[in-house]
């Protein structure tokens, strides 16, 4: 594993006597998408903000590309690009004269920069047209280039597919993908769509009570949960025991956990055992299944 772009270490914010924040220590890597998950009132807002400088710390620290947020703010903060929900455009203008006009916000954000982030999010052809002949999509991946002015090592989006339609939505996740791998950006994602995170994201960090709760990978082929129906049941069930795999029953189902690469050769064995199989296949829980066992049924929102 890289370097973290990001290092959150022990990371606390009190206000008037109530602990918002508790304890907090989490890494972003570069070329990765994190989802940030959490019930209502967990402390995500209150996490992005801490993040961003927009309010202080009580304890710990919080350092970008090695640069303390606290104690060093304009360099932590340079490498840093937020959108939040559906970025604030001025809709009379050109989506190019937004950019230069957002690009005056940096140092050094050239010409070739700014056409080089028009390519990056799709919008060459439309780029010299109003914003208000824009669709939502196209806002959206205008406020993206916007926040990729001044090259980041790190973005920050909060809700980044509110409103869009399935299509919209799947172009952005295409986009952001595009970036993580291109640029080597960390990128962070807080929302509240399961569904969405589960596809745009490589890890997931989970935030319960101001507390870090799980962080894990969504894709991981090292375990495969498989459901197995085979008779005689008896027999069957004997056989996993009397073997130390890990299964539970169903009716009348065996449900196991077992790395991959094993499972033909646990069918292969079971055959040998004059084991009838009438169906094998793959248990894939969902992020929410997995969220919802993590906070105990806790509301994402």
């Amino acid at each position: 594993m890289s370097k973290p772009i990001v290092e959150l270490k022990n990371v606390t914010k009190i206000i008037k006597g109530k602990t918002l924040i508790d304890n907090l220590s989490l890494e972003l890597f570069p070329g990765q998408i994190t989802g940030f998950l959490g019930p209502n009132g967990a402390g995500k807002t209150t996490t992005v903000r801490l993040m961003t400088g927009l309010m202080r710390l009580t304890s710990g620290t919080i350092t970008i590309e090695g640069a303390s947020i606290a104690d060093d703010y304009e360099k932590a903060i340079s490498n840093v690009g937020v959108i939040v929900e559906n970025p604030e455009m001025y809709k009379y203008m050109s989506g190019y004269k937004n950019l230069i006009h957002f690009s005056r916000m940096h140092k050094d954000v050239s010409k070739e920069r700014i056409d080089e982030v028009v390519k990056q999010v799709g919008l060459t052809k439309r780029i010299n047209e109003k914003v208000s002949t824009y669709s939502l999509g196209m806002r959206q991946r205008l406020g993206l280039a916007q926040a990729l002015l001044h090259d980041p090592k790190f973005l920050i989006l909060d809700e980044p597919t509110n409103g869009l339609d399935p299509a919209g939505i799947r172009e952005f996740r295409t986009y952001l993908r595009k970036i993580a791998v291109e640029n080597n950006v960390s990128i962070f994602v807080s929302s509240h769509l399961l569904s969405e995170i589960e596809l745009m994201c490589d890890r997931v960090a989970v935030i319960q009570n101001g507390k870090l709760i799980d962080e894990r990978m969504i894709q991981s082929d090292e375990k495969a949960r498989m459901k197995l129906k085979a008779e005689p049941f008896e027999l069957v069930e004997n056989y996993l025991s009397s073997n130390d795999y890990v299964f539970t029953t169903q009716e009348g189902i065996f449900l196991l956990e077992l790395k991959e690469d094993k499972v033909p050769d646990l069918i292969n064995e079971l055959v040998a055992q004059q084991v009838q199989i009438f169906a094998v296949s793959a248990v894939h829980e969902t992020l929410e299944e997995q969220f919802l066992q993590m906070t105990g049924g806790g509301q994402i929102v």
